[in-house]
């Protein structure tokens, strides 16, 4: 016998396959979801755990800083200390600087070389003397610019031809003035220094 199906299949099916793709798409829509859930969780956490690395990082770099204040503050009381111990230095050794500066120019002034006198402003020392020539001023400012460890920078101001006003034959010298600086004086180099001579600048033949 033919047995005839009267019923809507073809409507059922489609039906079917509706509602099968409408499941499909919710659970693919459910799992995106759900990806989208665990990759941000894991950004998240990642996030986070970068943020607690940059406070780490960003308290180190606090204590740093505050450590670098220190340094330059404790570098700038010993740049003070330093001064204030070179400024007490340098009024020790000035205390003991007519004396060497005495001795000094004894030492330096070669023969044929008379000191008429001479005045200290501050730093520089101002000569005034009689010399036999020329290449004996020029022989006192050599040692003077060169040997000499108490006086520097020698200047010549004047030089011009003299008679002794005490010299009977009426003598012609050298008059000449100049200036000079005096170096100023450390603690370690005064036990190398000579002690100071009894000698007085003068003629010296």
């Amino acid at each position: 016998m033919i047995r005839i199906n009267l019923l809507p299949h073809r409507e059922a099916k489609r039906k079917q396959k509706q509602a099968a793709f409408i499941a499909l798409m919710a659970l693919g829509g459910l799992v995106g979801v759900a990806l989208v859930l665990l990759v941000g969780a894991y950004n998240a956490s990642r996030i986070a755990t970068q943020n607690e690395r940059n406070l780490v990082l960003k308290n180190a770099n606090a204590e740093l800083d505050k450590k670098i204040g220190k340094i330059a503050s404790l570098k700038a009381e010993i740049e003070a200390l330093k001064a204030r111990q070179q400024a007490v230095e340098d009024l020790q050794g000035d205390r003991n600087q007519p004396v060497y500066l005495l001795d000094e120019l004894v030492r330096q002034t070669p023969d044929g070389v008379y000191l008429k006198s001479f005045k200290q402003e501050g730093q520089r020392v101002l000569l005034n003397g009689y010399a036999q020539s020329q290449e004996r001023v020029a022989e006192l400012l050599r040692n003077l610019s060169g040997s000499s460890p108490w006086l520097e920078r020698p200047d010549l101001t004047e030089v011009r031809a003299a008679t002794l006003a005490q010299s009977k034959t009426g003598r012609k010298v050298v008059e000449f003035t100049l200036n000079v600086a005096i170096k100023r004086a450390r603690a370690e180099d005064d036990d190398k220094d000579a002690k100071p001579s009894t000698k007085q600048a003068g003629t010296k033949s």
